[in-house]
């Protein structure tokens, strides 16, 4: 369960962002990991009874605090957030779980963040032949109840290959397709956040079904895979 105990140390860690603060204070580093395995544990044991996921070990489904610096302007060495993961299982189940804990941005995500050149051009074809997949996962209730619409970055223009005119063409300027839903401090610090986040992630089921299915299968529906 996330307690307080997180949220003093993501906040004090905002505010001192450094190596010396870090290693003065690392019993609260440990326990709020402690707290997140903890989560991760709850969340991995309730999406195994109803998704085919990867065993990770709670330790491991979490991402590290410590942020790789090399190649990015900001070289704060640590993140101001914990994240956690839940890899599906098989080449035949598509897409990702992520949940975030920071105070005041806590989110669950579902979907697809950086498709692979092929994969997203497999997406484009078989959303541009035949278009009537995407919209109707797209109105499923329970994914407007909870996440509104699919998001993601696009294309400001058609992508090579695809008619500007085409009916499908604001679906084909998509490069990424993601559900998220954000989460209120006082959810995060429920007993029930775990709960809260596997409901979140089992009603995005119609959407990973759909995008498994047309990942996974040829324009003519023959499987890629064996």
């Amino acid at each position: 369960m996330i307690t307080e105990k997180t949220f003093k140390f993501l906040k004090e860690l905002k505010q001192n962002n450094n190596r010396d603060w870090f290693q003065n204070n690392k019993s609260l580093y440990e326990t709020s990991q402690l707290e997140m395995i903890d989560l991760a544990k709850n969340v991995n044991e309730l999406m195994s009874t109803h998704d085919h996921i990867v065993e990770l070990s709670p330790k491991r489904s979490i991402f590290r605090i410590y942020r790789d610096v090399r190649f990015s302007k900001d070289k704060t060495p640590y993140k101001t957030n914990w994240g956690g993961r839940v890899k599906r299982d098989t080449p035949f189940l598509r897409g990702g779980y992520y949940y975030q804990v920071e105070p005041g941005n806590s989110f669950a995500a579902v979907g697809f963040w950086g498709p692979s050149s092929p994969d997203l051009k497999l997406i484009r074809k078989q959303i541009a032949q035949d278009p009537e997949g995407i919209i109707q996962v797209s109105k499923d209730p329970g994914i407007i109840a909870t996440f509104g619409e699919i998001n993601g970055e696009r294309l400001k223009k058609a992508p090579q290959g695809f008619s500007p005119d085409h009916e499908a063409i604001h679906w084909l300027r998509y490069k990424q397709f993601i559900l998220s839903k954000s989460f209120t401090d006082k959810e995060v610090l429920g007993s029930d956040f775990a709960e809260k986040l596997d409901k979140t992630f089992r009603t995005a089921r119609p959407f990973l079904n759909y995008m498994s299915e047309i990942l996974t299968t040829n324009l003519d529906g023959e499987p890629l895979y064996e």
